[in-house]
């Protein structure tokens, strides 16, 4: 898929094995599973740190190469059975974070034209992904603004 803002192509990565189960040496109970990606996120930790922590350092001494094997749910499902998922989703938040920096930096640089359209890039991503969120993840009502940013950042 191409990039959003530029003329260039997609950037190019590498596909996950295809695979029905989890791996033998990986025979960790899923509710052990569970009950560590909980932990990890009442540690203040987003999905994807909880997916890359569970891979390098496991349950238990012993590596979980992906939740979704193991457990037959993803990390945000687990999450949200839990009561433990986060108020926004993740990329939401991410861009959000990025969008405050920017503006911040834009009040001390009025003259930095290239991070102005940086801002204006990230703010339409913002735009879109609000968009697709509203009514599941997001009130139906919501609308993206620097200031409800800094509010639900803060």
């Amino acid at each position: 898929m191409a990039r959003m803002h530029t003329r260039r192509r997609g950037q190019s990565g590498s596909d996950k094995p295809v695979a029905d189960e989890p791996p033998e040496w990986s025979d960790v109970d899923a509710e052990d599973i569970e009950s560590r990606v909980v932990e990890l996120a009442e540690q203040g930790h987003e999905p994807s740190q909880i997916g890359l922590k569970l891979r390098d350092e496991g349950v238990k001494g012993t590596p979980i190469p992906d939740v979704k094997l193991a457990t037959g749910k993803k990390v945000t499902a687990i999450l949200e059975e839990n009561d433990a998922a986060p108020e926004l989703p993740e990329d939401l938040r991410n861009l959000m974070e990025r969008a405050v920096r920017l503006r911040e930096h834009m009040d001390e640089n009025p003259q930095d034209k290239q991070n102005k359209r940086a801002l204006q890039n990230t703010e339409s991503k913002i735009r879109r992904l609000v968009s697709y969120y509203r009514g599941d993840e997001l009130d139906e009502d919501f609308t993206y603004s620097y200031d409800v940013a800094v509010e639900l950042l803060d």
